[in-house]
């Protein structure tokens, strides 16, 4: 029997490659974590074989490591610092479910945070107890964001207090600070200068404020395309994704970007107001919240089931700038000091943000939020060799 065995692991691997991953949780998505060593140079090839690994494209990735979902169809790649001020390089791709693409034009504020705990743990940093600071250069924005990863026996903290609404139960707390992201795409915190723009859409004009923080994003009032920014997975039809891509495309179209890209990302804000949350199915409270976010994106797109940290740190330094549509709709408890606290269809999403003045322009000077990780599963995963051995099979 044993000789059996032998012989057929021996013939598995003959047909097929292996490639050593660790699965992470961070925040309220999953992640592959691969090292850049282990993936083809020719970006061809690269995405061949992630493709495979995921088990894209089938709506169930059941034969890959994909969760089916845009939340857990993801993958960071782990290499060393490019730079003198970074502990490490990371590169977020996001694997679609339904079609043969790899997306390398957004970070992932959630996964951000199990970058910072894969670090600790994989001996990427000086360990310093009982905080270890994480400088991660996203090489998808080409800026540095800092993590504050809290430690226990030389390691990533797991059990702490902490809730992150959206994933069950309590963990350890990691600070991720955005504050260096601004302008990473555009070159400015604000690429068209103004805080806020009219968008020409298909279906009428849009008023918009796009802000280049973690990630480029384009921030507008639900109300203006007859949502109510309270809304639910089940609760957008066609024409609401339709209208929410309009303004997408108008706003990629102003900045002379590609509009079949991911970015600029659409946020759809809206006063504070009580709703459902889609998660537990009890009540979030008007007066819990300063206001209400959602976000569409993925292939093909569709609402978030929470909030992206990226997101919420755009969202965040946009409510302290006078005249955004975000800032427009929040209210400003001054007791808070500067803490947003943003209404998603999983709950509420805290970020401390902070702005200030520097000539003409604004300056970030916090972009900060909180979310917690762990490591999963660790092992080999098997690649068909036959599905990265040429474009057609990849598909």
């Amino acid at each position: 029997m044993h000789g059996t065995d032998s012989h057929s692991l021996r013939a598995a691997t003959s047909q097929q490659t292996q490639l050593p991953f660790v699965l992470m949780r961070g925040g309220t998505s999953k992640a592959v974590f691969l090292r850049s060593d282990v993936l083809p140079g020719d970006p061809e090839a690269r995405d061949l074989l992630i493709l495979s690994l995921f088990g894209s494209p089938d709506p169930r990735q059941v034969d890959g490591l994909g969760g089916a979902d845009l939340l857990t169809s993801k993958l960071a790649i782990i290499g060393a610092p490019s730079r003198p001020d970074a502990d490490l390089d990371y590169t977020f791709a996001q694997v679609s479910v339904t079609e043969p693409v790899v997306d390398y034009d957004i970070n992932c504020g959630n996964i951000s945070a199990a970058v910072a705990a894969y670090a600790v743990d994989e001996g990427l940093v000086e360990i310093s107890d009982p905080l270890t600071s994480v400088r991660i250069h996203n090489t998808n924005t080409g800026r540095i964001l800092v993590a504050t990863v809290p430690i226990v026996e030389g390691a990533a903290a797991v059990e702490g207090t902490y809730s992150v609404h959206g994933v069950p139960g309590t963990g350890a707390p990691i600070a991720l600070d955005f504050a260096q992201t601004a302008g990473g795409i555009t070159g400015s915190l604000l690429p068209t200068g103004s805080v806020v723009d009219l968008l020409d859409t298909d279906n009428g004009p849009v008023e918009a404020t796009i802000i280049d923080l973690a990630n480029l994003t384009v921030i507008f009032d639900a109300r203006s395309i007859g949502m109510t920014g309270t809304e639910g997975p089940g609760d957008f039809s066609e024409a609401h994704l339709a209208a929410v891509a309009a303004v997408k495309q108008a706003a990629a179209r102003l900045l002379g970007m590609p509009t079949d890209g991911l970015t600029p990302v659409p946020a759809m804000v809206a006063p504070p107001k009580s709703y459902i949350n889609y998660a537990t199915g009890r009540a979030v409270a008007a007066d819990d919240i300063d206001l209400t976010a959602r976000v569409v994106g993925g292939r093909p797109a569709a609402l978030h089931k929470a909030y992206p940290g990226t997101l919420a740190a755009c969202t965040g330094v946009a409510a302290r700038i006078p005249g955004t549509t975000a800032h427009k709709v929040a209210t400003h408890d001054p007791s808070n000091e500067n803490e947003i606290r943003i209404g998603h269809p999983s709950g509420v999403m805290t970020v401390f943000a902070s702005t200030s003045r520097d000539g003409d322009a604004w300056r970030v000077d916090e972009a900060t939020y909180h979310r917690t990780a762990r490591r999963l599963a660790e092992g080999t995963a098997f690649i068909r060799r036959r599905s990265v051995a040429s474009p057609e099979a990849g598909g």
